[in-house]
């Protein structure tokens, strides 16, 4: 059974920073994509960012410049840098993993951002 571990959520002013932490409890390797996305309340989920396992990363346009994700394959684990945060980036922030035709969400950790 894969289990991904989300950490790093909290309460933080506008302008601040975060560092979320998707920790899996298998080896990530080289086919493995890991994206974060996120849920606000009441709107769908979305994607946030997401990371190939030869490094290639792509961005939702609203985070470009502001979010950095990359990844530690000795930890499996995967990160998100939020920089320069918004009210509007306050949601539920969540880690998929994609394994070959499979793939496996974490709990989510909140994030929420005072004005």
């Amino acid at each position: 059974q894969v289990q991904l571990v989300e950490s790093g959520g909290g309460l933080v002013q506008a302008g601040g920073s975060l560092r979320l932490s998707c920790t899996a409890s298998v080896p990530l390797v080289s086919d493995n994509t890991v994206g974060w996305y996120r849920q606000p309340p009441g709107k769908q989920r979305e994607l946030v960012a997401a990371i190939q396992g030869g490094g290639r990363t792509n961005y939702a346009d609203s985070v470009k410049g502001r979010f950095t994700i990359s990844r530690d394959n000795a930890k499996n684990t995967v990160y998100l840098q939020m920089n320069s945060l918004l009210p509007e980036d306050t949601a539920v922030y969540y880690c998929r993993l994609e394994v070959g035709m499979y793939d496996y969400w974490g709990q989510g950790t909140q994030v929420t951002v005072s004005s």
